[in-house]
């Protein structure tokens, strides 16, 4: 026979998702946040009206990856040749050869995955902020979303690309596109979600019992 403590939910208890050291549950005021006293993981940071901000950068971000995806991202000129391309156009360059798997990965990576995140967190959020109930499966989309976090991979193109550049500038001349600017601004914003988002909030919503 089970006892009580394992089958009441443990709502007074916080779990670090870094070193899985638990703690005694002390919501902050909004502004305030709980940080993990062994790790200093920050376990739980409200903000007022930070699930507006974050539907609003979200659809910021959903616009920009599309875009990004399709504008020349960058034009280079050598040898009185001008080639212009796009993220995709560079991502699936060998799709036809047996490198394609790379290059359905790169596209997943640098679009598909970072775009299946903002709509995931759109489709999970938008509810919530509304008081409405949360959604069909939304705990399973956000869970989702959570997992793929590691592989979405904005922030390292970035990178790529300004130590490809430096390299490609020293033999031809090479002209930003506007997804370049696209994609810039989207790391940026991308990075201002992930600072308002509450990640113990949303599951607190999501776990509440729906209002009658």
């Amino acid at each position: 026979m089970s006892s009580i403590t394992d089958t009441v939910p443990r709502t007074d208890l916080i779990v670090c998702p870094q070193c899985d050291a638990a703690w005694s549950l002390a919501r902050p005021e909004p502004g305030e946040r709980a940080v993990c006293q062994r790790c200093h993981t920050v376990l739980i940071t409200p903000r007022r009206k930070a699930g507006m901000q974050i539907i609003a950068l979200a659809t910021a971000v959903l616009f920009l990856i599309i875009a990004a995806a399709v504008f020349p991202f960058l034009t280079i000129s050598a040898g009185g040749t001008t080639n212009s391309v796009s993220i995709l156009e560079a991502a699936l360059a060998f799709s036809d050869g047996p490198l394609v798997l790379l290059a359905l990965a790169t596209a997943a990576l640098i679009v598909f995955i970072p775009l299946t995140r903002v709509l995931l967190s759109l489709y999970v959020l938008v509810p919530l902020v509304f008081d409405r109930p949360p959604a069909p499966h939304a705990a399973r989309a956000f869970r989702l979303s959570e997992a793929l976090r590691p592989w979405s991979m904005a922030e390292i193109f970035v990178i790529g690309c300004a130590v490809a550049l430096i390299k490609i500038s020293e033999l031809a001349d090479v002209t930003f596109g506007p997804a370049f600017w696209m994609f810039a601004a989207l790391v940026v914003l991308v990075v201002l979600q992930e600072s308002f988002l509450c990640r113990w909030s949303v599951w607190n919503a999501l776990s509440e019992p729906q209002k009658s």
